[in-house]
C-alpha cells in the first residue's frame, strides 16, 4: 500500500497515475477536501497522516517546503515502518534536506529526496525528470519504485543534497527568465509593443540557446576570446534603462544586472567577454 501526503495540483496528479496502474493509495491533505476529491478515483482519504501513513510500505510527500516536510513527517517517526520507503518530492533547500536524511538514517528509516521538473501534466502522463541523490544502495532500492512514475530519472551521485541543488540550479533559471521576459514586455508596452508582437520575435530568435553556448563557456571558465564584450554588453543595458525611461517606464531586473556588469567592469574585466560575470572574480 502507498500512501501520499499532499495532494494539491502535483501530487493529486501522482495519485492518479498509481491508480490507473492498479496500485492501492491511501491520501492525506492539510486541506481535506482535496484529498476527498482523490475517493472518486479510488483512493482513500484520511483525515490525519498518521491514518493515511500506518502499514504503508511507501510514503510519497509533495508539500510546500523544508518546514512543512518536518512538521507533517516527523510526528509520524513511530508509526512508518521500518520497512518502508520515504520519497521526498518536495522542493526542498540542500542543507535541511541533507540533515532530514540523516535524521531519518539515524532513526532507522529509508528517506530519499527526489525532486522533480515536472508539471502536473507530466504527473499524470509519467513523463518528465526526477532527480536523485543519495546513498547508492538506497538509490537502487528506490529507482524501481520511481521509475513507472516520470520518464527519466537523473542520477547525480551519492551526495545526498545534490538532487535539492539541482532543483534550486533549475528552478532559478526558470524564475530568472520569467522576470526578463518581464522586463522585455514592459520595455515592449512602453515602446508601443503589444507584448504578443513581442514574443514573436523568439519564434526566429531563440535565446535560450545562450544556455548551450555562453552557459558552456561560462562553467569552462573561458572568458578571454570574447564574442560579447562586456563594456558593450553593460552599453546595451544602459539603452534599455534610458529607453523605458523615456516613456515613463522603470524596469525591474535590468538594473541588477547592469549592477553586476558594473562590478566586473570596475575590477577591470570590461574587455572579458560579458560571461565573465559568472566568474565569480569580482
Amino acid at each position: 500500500m502507498i500512501a501520499w501526503l499532499g495532494t494539491g495540483l502535483l501530487g493529486a496528479n501522482f495519485v492518479r497515475k498509481m491508480l490507473e496502474r492498479g496500485e492501492t493509495v491511501h491520501v492525506w491533505n492539510r486541506t481535506p477536501e482535496k484529498a476527498r476529491a482523490l475517493e472518486a478515483e479510488g483512493a482513500k482519504a484520511f483525515d490525519t497522516a498518521a491514518e493515511a501513513v500506518r502499514g504503508a510500505s511507501e510514503i510519497h510527500l509533495t508539500l510546500s517546503d523544508d518546514a512543512a516536510v518536518d512538521s507533517v513527517l516527523d510526528p509520524l517517526a513511530d508509526l512508518i515502518l521500518p520497512t518502508a520507503i520515504i520519497a521526498d518530492h518536495t522542493t526542498t533547500a540542500p542543507t535541511p534536506t541533507g540533515e532530514r536524511v540523516e535524521r531519518w538514517k539515524q532513526r532507522g528509516r529509508t528517506y530519499v529526496h527526489a525532486p522533480v521538473f515536472m508539471a502536473p501534466s507530466h504527473a499524470r502522463e509519467g513523463t518528465g525528470l526526477m532527480l536523485l541523490s543519495g546513498d547508492p544502495h538506497v538509490r537502487e532500492r528506490v529507482k524501481p519504485l520511481l521509475a513507472p512514475m516520470t520518464g527519466k530519472i537523473i542520477e547525480l551521485g551519492d551526495d545526498p543534497t545534490r538532487g535539492a541543488s539541482f532543483k534550486l540550479f533549475g528552478n532559478m533559471m526558470l524564475l530568472v527568465i520569467t522576470g526578463g521576459l518581464a522586463d522585455v514586455y514592459k520595455l515592449g508596452r512602453s515602446l508601443g509593443i503589444d507584448p504578443k508582437d513581442a514574443f514573436t520575435l523568439f519564434t526566429e530568435f531563440n535565446p535560450g540557446m545562450a544556455v548551450q553556448g555562453r552557459g558552456k563557456l561560462m562553467a569552462d571558465g573561458k572568458f578571454d576570446n570574447p564574442s560579447f564584450e562586456l563594456t558593450m554588453a553593460r552599453k546595451d543595458l544602459r539603452l534599455m534603462e534610458d529607453e523605458a525611461a523615456r516613456h515613463g517606464a522603470k524596469l525591474d531586473v535590468v538594473p541588477a544586472v547592469g549592477a553586476l556588469y558594473d562590478r566586473y567592469i570596475a575590477a577591470g574585466y570590461g574587455s572579458s567577454d560579458s560571461s565573465v560575470v559568472g566568474s565569480g572574480k569580482a
